[in-house]
């Protein structure tokens, strides 16, 4: 089973990240990820992010988006975990903006294992202590290891 801490990094855990619109958050997103992992074109990135909004916000409440697509030339799921300075509309389901990003790009030939990532995000992410933990990271590091220590089962 892929696990989360396999395919996020401390580098792709950002806190304070300056929010301003939905799709200048995605562009931060997709900036960072073809920093971080230099094989993928960060306006492919950016794009296919922005495809799979137009389909239907990601945004899915308690202030938390979850934004994710399937990537061509991507062989393995990449994620990151993005704080925002401010929050931001995201046309979520209850209307709340969001600060709280978690990014999930997997491979064009998606499988139940990459819709099992989606739901142990989502099932993490419902959890309020989880929620104040993520919001009250100080570092990436920090932002990082909360993670971690959730999916480790503290």
């Amino acid at each position: 089973m892929i696990r989360l801490e396999n395919i996020l990094t401390p580098g792709r855990s950002l806190v304070n990240v300056p929010g301003g619109s939905k799709k200048a958050v995605i562009e931060e997103i997709a900036k960072l990820i073809g920093k971080e992992v230099p094989e993928f074109d960060w306006q492919t990135v950016y794009e296919s992010l922005i495809a799979r909004e137009k389909l239907g916000s990601t945004g899915f409440g308690n202030g938390i988006a979850i934004p994710h697509c399937r990537l061509k030339g991507c062989t393995a799921p990449v994620s990151a975990v993005l704080h925002l300075e401010r929050p931001v509309d995201f046309d979520a389901i209850d209307g709340a903006p969001v600060d709280l990003l978690f990014v999930l790009l997997v491979p064009e030939a998606a499988t139940d294992a990459h819709l099992e990532l989606l739901r142990q995000i989502a099932s993490m992410l419902d959890r309020a202590d989880v929620r104040a933990s993520l919001r009250g990271a100080k570092s990436s590091d920090e932002l990082y290891n909360v993670v971690l220590h959730v999916q480790n089962g503290h």
